[in-house]
């Protein structure tokens, strides 16, 4: 198998390759390719690319739909930086509540005076703020870094809520019974001092789910005066005009953003931070281990795990003589269709596992004897079969 970067990968991620894998800086040869920031929505794929993994979470550099289409499996490495933002957000609550950057600032502009010891303690009022300790946080979005992020507040004396409709057995196990579920965004925009957002980007129409541009004027008429807005998940979450009334007007006292634009870089009362919620060594060594760890166990056993275009599936190891997978269409009577194909060559099913995700759905199936020609170019010739593949 040959693999392609198309940004630096951390050296601890690509030694988890073994010696069946061989790095080509030639992408159209290339099996997998493993990308940060790279943009490849005008990248041509070729047919040898069986899968794209991003080394972090977002994957808006990745035209994952196009991917889907000609049978590419799209991974991102989801909660791998997680302690890394959740860190810098915590950063974010003590810079807004403290005037911490505008004190630094004063105290370079009077370093060259005499007596700055003198002169700092008849400023430093100007710069008094407030303590976090026993106000409301409220976290939209109790994901990997949401529920990180709640606990640690929760730790730091802060009367945590949290809203998440969609969070996950494992998120919910993992957060503290400290934290106040609920219902609404609404009751976050109401009851908290502090908001903190950490949901995806769903532009889909429907405002009770949709929360692109959701952090905007009618959220903020909900909103306490003096409110605190932290955004380390994503930048069009908050309307930007809208924002920067509400700064003016003193609705909202400090906007902590980690996605400086045109707008909010020259907005008075914005900490803009340039995008460095993953910026430490340890995240980029986590996200680059998770994501070799994922193309090999899909490329040498064809399980798929965290994949944002396919389902995941977990085949477990293939304890029969031959392994083949099937990426396709969900659609009626696939699988049928592929039992037929088996047994009309009198190939013995000994496992099969099938899982769906919207328009796409996965098949593996392990049998008793060894994959030949014939079946494989059987699959491939039924209609809503987009790449088949044999694994063992």
């Amino acid at each position: 198998m040959k693999y392609s970067c198309l940004n630096p990968i951390a050296p601890v991620g690509l030694n988890i390759f073994t010696d069946k894998y061989q790095k080509t800086d030639n992408v159209d040869e290339a099996d997998i390719i493993l990308v940060r920031s790279a943009s490849m929505h005008d990248m041509q794929f070729s047919d040898n690319l069986k899968a794209i993994a991003r080394a972090g979470a977002g994957v808006n550099n990745i035209p994952v739909d196009i991917c889907a289409e000609k049978g590419i499996v799209v991974f991102n490495t989801p909660g791998a930086n997680a302690n890394g933002v959740k860190e810098l957000v915590i950063a974010g609550l003590l810079l807004a509540s403290r005037d911490i950057i505008g004190g630094v600032n004063w105290v370079q502009t009077i370093k060259d005076q005499p007596g700055v010891a003198k002169l700092v303690e008849k400023g430093k009022s100007k710069f008094a703020g407030k303590e976090i300790q026993g106000k409301k946080l409220g976290v939209i979005g109790l994901g990997a870094i949401g529920v990180l992020v709640a606990n640690a507040a929760v730790h730091l004396g802060m009367t945590v809520y949290g809203y998440d409709p969609f969070i996950s057995v494992e998120r919910a196990w993992s957060l503290s019974r400290h934290v106040i579920p609920v219902n609404s965004r609404d009751e976050i925009y109401r009851e908290c001092d502090y908001i903190t957002l950490h949901a995806p980007l769903i532009d889909n129409g429907d405002p009770s789910s949709s929360t692109k541009g959701m952090i905007n004027k009618e959220a903020f008429d909900k909103m306490k005066d003096g409110v605190i807005i932290l955004n380390f998940a994503r930048d069009l979450l908050v309307n930007d005009d809208d924002m920067a009334e509400a700064l003016k007007s003193g609705k909202v006292a400090r906007y902590v953003t980690d996605f400086p634009n045109d707008k909010t870089a020259n907005m008075e009362g914005v900490i803009a931070i340039p995008h460095l919620g993953a910026s430490t060594e340890e995240s980029e060594d986590n996200c680059a281990m998770m994501a070799v760890k994922q193309l090999r166990e899909y490329i040498e056993k064809g399980n798929i795990i965290n994949s944002v275009n396919y389902p995941n599936c977990d085949a477990g190891e293939c304890a029969a003589l031959g392994r083949i997978t099937i990426l396709h269409r969900n659609i009626p009577k696939m699988l049928t269709q592929f039992t037929g194909v088996f047994s009309a060559l009198n190939v013995n099913i000994a496992n099969l596992v099938n899982k769906s995700k919207g328009d796409y759905a996965y098949t593996v199936i392990d049998v008793d004897s060894t994959i030949n020609g014939d079946v494989i170019s059987k699959l491939n010739s039924i209609e809503g079969v987009i790449k088949v593949r044999v694994v063992k």
